[in-house]
């Protein structure tokens, strides 16, 4: 585990009566970047750094299926079908090779600079087909939002994908649009951090980093946005 770490190692998978409860979260490992030690991560960079191969391609994969949820959650719900998250991957690879030099004069954790590396790219694609197919993309959209936020519409479309019960379903539609009107009613920064925490599975202290707040705010401003959330989600239909 990385030093320093143990203390922020949080990661909250709820379902819906964990939700309603606020009580019953549990924090797991989602995936394998906190089994590598601080010391063996700095060789890897450095390796790289020097044009090792072998060391960039476990570098990358370390991460990799955590940069892959971030892309689920990240890309427009209308561009699924025509950009695939492996070749968003592939070619933030690419952009780690090429920008890998630049890491050491960031101050923040290897992760979250790969993370933001990795929407970069996402973004540079997003823009690409804005270009490319500019009437029908745009045509599809249901709301005008900025490429990589955490929206109502992607928030409303995890949380019905991942937390409604099997009797929900049979009335997601009312679901979807009621969802949609709650979550419209938080701010940003509120969607925001519920979506690095809940659908990326960041930590505090990488939430912290990737907003620009203290680890202390950042875990106040994720608890009072859970519990608003929560208070809300308790008349809606499926959410049990």
């Amino acid at each position: 585990m990385f030093a320093g770490r143990r203390d922020s190692f949080r990661v909250y998978t709820w379902g819906p009566a964990a939700i309603n409860s606020l009580g019953c979260h549990i924090a797991q490992p989602l995936n394998s970047r906190f089994a590598m030690e601080s010391q063996e991560l700095n060789d890897l960079v450095e390796a790289a750094k020097l044009g090792d191969e072998n060391a960039l391609a476990m570098l990358f994969s370390q991460y990799k299926s955590q940069l892959r949820r971030m892309i689920a959650f990240r890309m427009d719900q209308k561009l699924k079908g025509r950009v695939d998250p492996s070749d968003v991957l592939q070619e933030a690879f690419l952009d780690l090779a090429k920008k890998l030099p630049e890491f050491g004069g960031k101050k923040m954790p290897f992760f979250v600079w790969l993370r933001l590396v990795t929407k970069e790219r996402m973004l540079a694609i997003h823009r690409e087909h804005m270009g490319t197919k500019k009437r029908d993309v745009r045509r599809e959209f249901v709301q005008a939002n900025h490429y990589g936020n955490a929206t109502s519409i992607s928030l409303a479309a995890h949380f019905l994908a991942q937390y409604t019960s099997v009797a929900g379903r049979a009335i997601r539609a009312e679901q979807k649009v009621r969802l949609e009107a709650l979550l419209e009613q938080m701010t940003d920064s509120d969607r925001e951090i519920i979506a690095l925490r809940i659908f990326e599975g960041l930590t505090n202290g990488e939430t912290s980093q990737v907003l620009g707040l203290t680890k202390q705010t950042a875990s106040k401003r994720f608890l009072a946005a859970i519990s608003r959330l929560r208070e809300e989600l308790k008349d809606l239909p499926g959410f049990v």
